[in-house]
C-alpha cells in the first residue's frame, strides 16, 4: 500500500479540521499516513520543500497545509476537502 505524508501546521486550523479525517482514513481505510509538521520543524519543512514543484503544481502554485503528498505516484492533495474526497484522492493509484 502507497504511504502517504501530511504536512501540516501546529497552529493551522485547516490542518485541525483534516487531522480527524487523517485518522479516520488510517483507521477505517487502512491508509498509511506519516504526519510531519512543518511550521516548528526545520527538518520537515525542508522534506515538504524536497517536493516543492510538485506541491505547486497540484496545488495552485501554493506550497502550504494541510497538504497530502503520494510520492510513490508522484500526486499531492491540499487543503481542506470533506472524508470522501480526500479517502477517494489516497485510494487512487
Amino acid at each position: 500500500m502507497t504511504k502517504i505524508i501530511m504536512f501540516h501546521g501546529k497552529e493551522c486550523p485547516h490542518c485541525h479540521i483534516m487531522m480527524p479525517l487523517a485518522d479516520r482514513l488510517i483507521k477505517e481505510a487502512g491508509v498509511e499516513i506519516e504526519k510531519l509538521e512543518v511550521w516548528h520543524s526545520k527538518e520537515n519543512a525542508d522534506k515538504m520543500r524536497k517536493h516543492e514543484d510538485l506541491i505547486k503544481k497540484s496545488c495552485g502554485g501554493e506550497l502550504g497545509v494541510p497538504t497530502f503528498l503520494d510520492e510513490e505516484n508522484n500526486r499531492a492533495f491540499c487543503g481542506e476537502a470533506s472524508y470522501e474526497d480526500l479517502k477517494k484522492w489516497a485510494k487512487k493509484k
